[in-house]
């Protein structure tokens, strides 16, 4: 069995474009299906991706660590930097697929089986609609109080928010009494048995991720994600033994030894992986059994294409500390069309049953695809009231 091709299929989906990953074998009908979708990256990552494909076609598809290695290693430059990073994933990814089938079980099964009967879920407020999720301003406290009790109404359990504004490295206490006011309302909106995450998106400065740390804590939050940049170490280790809300992190890692440097200093309790974004789930399963000695959680990053999820969720019920899954619904009122899923997700509490399916379970519309062309995503850009530029 050899790979013939290697494929990328690009579908605009507003503010990102997925990038689907497709490995065809000389087997008849055998393909994998991965994603390698970097907003903002697009032209970047499908170059890659026909970078990486010299070292695979011709090569046997299940040889699937040998190859991760092949990426990783040659063409002289390690594959650690985002674009490469993701590049590899998309393909690892097609490469569990195709093992997937043909062993003929679900990746999970390959990887010794489930470990759990169901993978719980949370949303993005707004279901993931970018105007809703993003762009809500944290002087409306109760449209952050409707969006929570919406997605009560939608079956979830618990939910994530930007209740963090864009925050200068120091600012006054406005910003962060506007944050406890937003968390307060939805709060009150939802009861206490919802649990709430708060993404800071890396936007604060230490000190000022310190300050809303301190600020949610009575919250009670589930987590509370990237207080600070990720390369910031001491910075997220001094806010992890601050406060008692787990502190989450690591969607903007890319290789092993990154994670091992997060994890030494404990600098969250939930890593983030992101597996389209760390080398696919060859490198996740690593980074999974470092972060399992450290009795860290894992919690992946997941707001991209249907692909990745499916992903996500195989690697979910494989792996004994991963706690959620991130799910996006409602960004694209087409999503469920890309695709045909073989898990079932179950309406209250919005849990997901097992994939029954081989390798990842999932099977891309072409058709569907080829009506959302790729596209400029739409451009995010924050610049502070002075006009310097910050972080979105």
């Amino acid at each position: 069995m050899k790979i013939t091709a290697i494929e990328t299929l690009v579908c605009n989906a507003r503010m990102r474009n997925w990038v689907f990953v497709k490995v065809v074998t000389d087997q008849p009908g055998l393909i994998g299906w991965g994603e390698a979708t970097l907003e903002w990256h697009t032209r970047g990552v499908v170059g890659s991706i026909e970078d990486l494909a010299q070292l695979v076609v011709g090569e046997d598809p299940t040889r699937v660590e040998y190859l991760w290695q092949m990426m990783y290693r040659q063409h002289f430059w390690h594959g650690q930097g985002i674009v490469r990073a993701t590049a590899i994933a998309g393909i690892d990814l097609a490469l569990w697929d195709i093992a997937g089938k043909v062993a003929g079980l679900p990746c999970h099964r390959l990887w010794g089986g489930p470990v759990r009967d169901y993978v719980r879920t949370y949303c993005h407020l707004g279901g993931g609609r970018m105007e809703d999720f993003y762009k809500t301003s944290t002087a409306d406290a109760q449209r952050f109080a409707e969006l929570a009790a919406a997605a009560v109404e939608e079956g979830f359990t618990a939910m994530k928010t930007m209740a963090v504004p864009p925050t200068m490295p120091l600012v006054g206490t406005q910003s962060v009494r506007q944050a406890a006011a937003c968390v307060a309302a939805m709060r009150e909106a939802v009861g206490p048995d919802i649990d709430l995450m708060v993404d800071c998106h890396a936007r604060p400065s230490p000190a000022m991720g310190l300050q809303f740390a301190r600020a949610l804590d009575p919250f009670a939050l589930y987590f509370f994600e990237e207080p600070c940049w990720p390369e910031s170490l001491d910075g997220l280790a001094r806010i992890n033994e601050a406060v008692t809300t787990p502190i989450a992190t690591g969607e903007r890692l890319t290789y092993l030894q990154q994670f091992h440097d997060l994890f030494a200093v404990r600098g969250c309790e939930i890593c983030q992986l992101d597996i389209t974004h760390c080398g696919g789930l060859t490198a996740a399963r690593r980074i999974a059994a470092l972060a399992d000695a450290q009795q860290i959680s894992l919690a992946p990053h997941n707001p991209q294409g249907p692909v990745s999820t499916a992903a996500s969720l195989e690697f979910g019920f494989s792996q004994p500390n991963y706690i959620i899954c991130e799910a996006v619904h409602a960004d694209v009122p087409w999503r469920e069309e890309v695709v045909e899923e073989g898990f079932t997700v179950e309406a209250e509490g919005r849990i997901v049953r097992p994939n029954t399916l081989p390798g990842l379970g999932i099977e891309i519309d072409e058709g569907v695809v080829g009506k959302h062309p790729f596209q400029q995503e739409l451009l995010q850009r924050t610049f502070y009231p002075d006009g310097s530029v910050g972080d979105w």
